[in-house]
């Protein structure tokens, strides 16, 4: 099982607050110095949840910056907001400064408001994704894109600088839809997924859904893909005092979560206005949460009590955990409990 280390915090400081990106940097060298597979940055717009992550590429780039060895990958770039040429562009130049070390998760956004950047691109989201991630592969390996420029007349361009990689490595990121999963094995990209709205039996048959879809399109070269799962991680040296440290703020986290997913309809079939829900209503909704990511949805508690969490997720077929350390904890704690995660790397090894 690979390790990797995943951020998606909650940016409802301060606004005068200073140090936000210190948990991803030194978390990063962290991760680089003790063998970790690699660090993922989001992007999100417009709302304080995911709020630090606006631009994977520019964290990325500060990832660059502080490593030699540890993998940089977007988790996820969404793809309907940008043009493909311009998602080449950015991460060639990581690709450069980090000699070769870029992956990219591609999503097709969940949340109407984000395409305030582009809203032509909303109602064909998905189409959109799939057809910007071919392009990307393209323009990664050296081909021309056709485009039309600023006349109206058609060009044949390149993406510069040339990127070191010569293929770049892509997951398309699902939130539980076994269509993308079959997409992706589809299309010879890995999987990034979470536990939020599935579980893990359920996780389980897409998995094998891809795996199928995925040795279909591989040709002669074989390959079964790559699965990546997010999960809220914390570890420490006793149980009880794991959960009393991590309830509040996970909690905290989850109720700024719901009430974007409610609101987007991703936690269900149609939209809630969170303002209409009763406090008491909430309160159940976060503390079942709570409850369902401790007990076995994450990484949280003790080495031993992860491990059996880890050997259950490798018998799914899960490759790679990414852990989500930035949930609202002091950045010295989350830091200090890493050595206890890099336990548990060596343990699953």
């Amino acid at each position: 099982m690979d390790f990797s280390l995943f951020y998606f915090g909650d940016d409802g400081r301060d606004p005068a607050a200073r140090g936000r990106y210190d948990l991803v940097l030194q978390g990063a060298r962290f991760a680089d110095e003790r063998g970790f597979t690699a660090v993922w940055t989001p992007e999100r717009h417009f709302h304080p949840f995911g709020g630090l992550y606006p631009n994977p590429a520019v964290t990325g780039a500060a990832v660059a910056a502080v490593t030699s060895r540890v993998a940089i990958r977007a988790g996820s770039v969404v793809a309907p907001l940008h043009h493909p040429l311009r998602i080449a562009e950015e991460w060639s130049v990581v690709d450069n400064l980090s000699g070769g070390r870029v992956g990219l998760a591609f999503a097709s956004g969940w949340h109407a408001v984000d395409f305030a950047l582009r809203p032509e691109s909303y109602a064909d989201r998905r189409k959109v994704m799939t057809d910007t991630v071919e392009d990307v592969r393209r323009l990664w390996r050296g081909e021309e894109l056709t485009v039309a420029d600023g006349a109206g007349a058609e060009q044949r361009v390149r993406a510069y600088p040339p990127p070191v990689q010569r293929e770049l490595p892509v997951w398309i990121t699902s939130a539980g839809g076994v269509e993308t999963f079959r997409a992706a094995g589809d299309r010879r990209a890995g999987v990034l997924t979470h536990l939020l709205g599935q579980d893990l039996d359920e996780l389980a048959g897409k998995i094998r859904e891809y795996r199928r879809a995925y040795a279909a399109s591989a040709g002669p070269d074989g390959g079964d893909g790559h699965v990546v799962l997010m999960v809220h991680t914390f570890l420490g040296a006793d149980e009880d005092e794991v959960r009393q440290l991590v309830r509040d703020p996970l909690k905290a986290y989850l109720r700024s979560s719901l009430g974007l997913l409610l609101g987007s309809g991703t936690a269900g079939a149609r939209r809630v206005d969170p303002a209409k829900l009763k406090e008491k209503d909430v309160d159940f909704l976060v503390a079942r949460a709570f409850d369902r990511y401790y007990d076995d949805g994450g990484l949280l508690g003790t080495v031993p009590k992860a491990a059996r969490v880890v050997e259950r997720l490798a018998g799914l077929g899960v490759d790679e955990v990414a852990c989500l350390i930035d949930f609202g904890l002091p950045v010295k704690t989350v830091l200090d409990g890493l050595g206890h995660l890099d336990a548990l790397r060596k343990r699953c090894a």
